[in-house]
C-alpha cells in the first residue's frame, strides 16, 4: 500500500530573473572592457582660422547691403551713392555676378516711398535675389517711448520762485 507524506512535494523549477541580473552585468562588463582597449585616432584637420582674408578683388561679390536713410540717402555696404548713380551701380554688380543677393534696409525715420522705390530699381537691374532687414525701432530714454517724427517742441521755461 501506497502511503502519501504530509509533507507536500514540490517541484524543481529553475528561476530566470537572477539569471538575467547575471547576463547583463557580464554585458556591461564586456562593454567596459572592450571600450578601454579601444584607442580613438582621428585625422589631423586644417581648420580655417577666424582672421580669414578678404576676397581677391577681380572676384565679383556675391552679397551687398543697401540702406536707406530718413533724407533718402542710399548707402551700399555704408559707402554713399549718390541717387542718380544708384541704376548704374545696381546693373553693374548685377552684370558682374547674376546671382547677386542684395539685403534692403530702412532707418526709423526713412520714408516708405523712398525704400520702395530702391526696391523697384533693384528689380529693374535685373536682381532676383533680394532680402529685407526689419529690425523693431530703437527705444531712446526711460519712458520707454519713440521719439515722434518731426520737429520737437522746446522744453517749457523753469518757473521762478
Amino acid at each position: 500500500m501506497k502511503m502519501r507524506s504530509p509533507i507536500p512535494h514540490k517541484r524543481a523549477r529553475i528561476e530566470i530573473i537572477p539569471l538575467i541580473d547575471i547576463m547583463f552585468f557580464l554585458l556591461a562588463s564586456f562593454m567596459m572592457v572592450s571600450l578601454s582597449q579601444t584607442h580613438m585616432k582621428g585625422i589631423r584637420v586644417n581648420l580655417p582660422s577666424a582672421n580669414t582674408p578678404p576676397p581677391p578683388p577681380d572676384q565679383p561679390k556675391d552679397y551687398v547691403s543697401v540702406r536707406v536713410t530718413a533724407g533718402g540717402l542710399v548707402y551700399f555696404d555704408n559707402a554713399p551713392v549718390l541717387d542718380q548713380d544708384v541704376l548704374p551701380k545696381l546693373y553693374q554688380m548685377h552684370q558682374a555676378n547674376p546671382d547677386v543677393k542684395v539685403s534692403i534696409s530702412g532707418e526709423t525715420l526713412a520714408i516708405h516711398g523712398d525704400v520702395i522705390t530702391l526696391l523697384d530699381r533693384v528689380r529693374s537691374a535685373g536682381i532676383q535675389k533680394i532680402g529685407y532687414q526689419i529690425k523693431a525701432a530703437s527705444v531712446t530714454g526711460s519712458t520707454g517711448t519713440v521719439p515722434p517724427p518731426g520737429p520737437v517742441a522746446p522744453p517749457p521755461p523753469p518757473n521762478k520762485p
